[in-house]
């Protein structure tokens, strides 16, 4: 049976300052994408409000803009595929394996109170399937609630981007909350590794999580050993 994959990512194009543009890291989707792909993988993708996803210019930049993302650019069937992103009242998760949320600063601001996005992490994670999630992404996992109510990373193992990590990146001034700190208040057991920026991932479970943009694939590889 060929397992299905769906990646999520934001519509934001700007942080609370408009002259601030942010997006979707594209790393952080193609390294999981390219991966998933070559296992023979279905893959869709959504947002919360379908649509156009914008990209993270920061990422699009040497050195950031490795050949998987440079190769996305340069493809106008994969750009295509980020200009016309399903909504979540699309989405039956009934079809799918896997939910992989994407990074990017500007998941902070759309990802952790879309009620779609909930509904379809719930459905996956227990019918069986796999929860994901790599850098801000895990935003994404913050107010997902499971059928009796309890909180999907309450007592949970996870990791994704630290605050370290976003000082040491310039920005801290300018995010909305401190991500690290909001996981722990929902009584998460956030992880980080002992240097920033380095590639690391944490699994418990069904619940697959990476810290940074360079943890992409190796989050994407535990998805597709769990599978």
């Amino acid at each position: 049976m060929t397992r299905r994959i769906l990646h999520v990512v934001s519509n934001v194009a700007h942080y609370d300052d408009p002259s601030h543009p942010t997006g979707l890291w594209l790393s952080e989707l193609t390294h999981a994408y390219d991966l998933f792909e070559e296992k023979g993988y279905e893959q869709r993708i959504v947002s919360p409000q379908g649509g156009v996803s914008p990209l993270e210019p920061r990422a699009l930049k040497w050195p950031l803009l490795d050949a998987s993302a440079k190769a996305w650019l340069n493809d106008p069937n994969r750009m295509a595929l980020l200009s016309d992103t399903a909504r979540p009242d699309e989405i039956d998760p009934a079809d799918f394996d896997v939910i992989y949320f994407t990074g990017g600063h500007a998941v902070m601001w759309d990802f952790p109170d879309s009620a779609g996005l909930q509904r379809i992490t719930r459905d996956i994670y227990e019918r069986g399937g796999i929860v994901s999630a790599v850098c801000h992404g895990y935003c994404g996992l913050l107010n997902t609630t499971l059928s009796d109510g309890s909180l999907l990373v309450a007592g949970r193992r996870v990791t994704g981007f630290s605050w370290r990590e976003e000082v040491l990146a310039g920005v801290a001034k300018y995010m909305p909350y401190n991500a690290e700190e909001e996981m722990k208040k929902r009584d998460a057991r956030y992880e980080k590794a002992f240097l920033p920026f380095v590639p690391n991932a944490v699994v418990d479970g069904r619940l697959v999580t990476g810290q940074n943009p360079a943890s992409a694939k190796v989050t994407a590889r535990q998805v597709a050993d769990l599978l």
